[in-house]
């Protein structure tokens, strides 16, 4: 009988962890597919894609937490594809201009660097946990951090993968490439990621007073 109801409890929490993870990958849809995926700042326009990929990391684990940063690549890698930028050579594979190589690179940036964000957020959660930080501190903190986990690696993989591709696409100088990063690092990281601060903060308190946390 124990051995029985143990493996009921399982079950339900396999199933709600499922539910929970299908849900938060249905918001990343939608937000990437709807104006609610930009939030407008005083100067700059800023995403929110990825505060679910850093609250399932939270709610859910690291492992969770990656796959929703996959969900949310795939969905960028889509959207460059139809509805190409000026940058999208270095987010769709299928813009690329410099044949597999170049393939691969968009795809490390689009999908390996968006799954680094749930990974990180979601250590990072474990280890606040794990030395007893309050939730009204950690919160702020994951979604910071998670938030310029996103911006750092996009940007620095850019930087350093597609340089030459980057300065054509701006028309500027090789050597401006570092300064135009640091400068979107600057002007739209940043903010990004105090956004996520206090989104993360608020909805993350609500929600895990409502939600069990449950570990993968």
């Amino acid at each position: 009988m124990e051995n029985t109801l143990t493996r009921t409890r399982t079950g339900l929490r396999s199933t709600r962890k499922l539910v929970q993870l299908a849900l938060l990958a249905a918001i990343i849809v939608v937000l990437a597919n709807t104006p609610l995926g930009m939030i407008q700042l005083p100067i700059i326009k800023a995403t929110t894609i990825h505060i679910p990929v850093i609250l399932g990391a939270i709610l859910l684990g690291p492992l969770a937490g990656g796959i929703l940063g996959g969900v949310f690549g795939i969905c960028s890698l889509i959207s460059n594809t139809t509805a190409p930028t000026l940058l999208s050579f270095a987010f769709s594979p299928f813009m690329s201009t410099t044949g597999i190589p170049g393939m691969l690179k968009a795809l490390w940036i689009s999908i390996g660097c968006r799954i680094l964000i749930g990974v990180v957020a979601g250590w990072l959660w474990r280890a606040s946990t794990k030395i007893k930080m309050k939730d009204y501190v950690a919160l702020p903190l994951v979604g910071f951090l998670g938030s310029m986990t996103n911006t750092i690696l996009v940007m620095s993989s850019i930087y350093f993968l597609f340089a030459q591709q980057y300065a054509q696409a701006k028309d500027v100088a090789l050597t401006a490439v570092f300064g135009l990063v640091m400068g979107t690092v600057t002007a739209s990281g940043i903010p990004e990621a105090i956004a996520a601060a206090v989104l993360v903060g608020v909805i993350g308190k609500a929600l895990l007073k409502v939600l069990p946390r449950v570990e993968n």
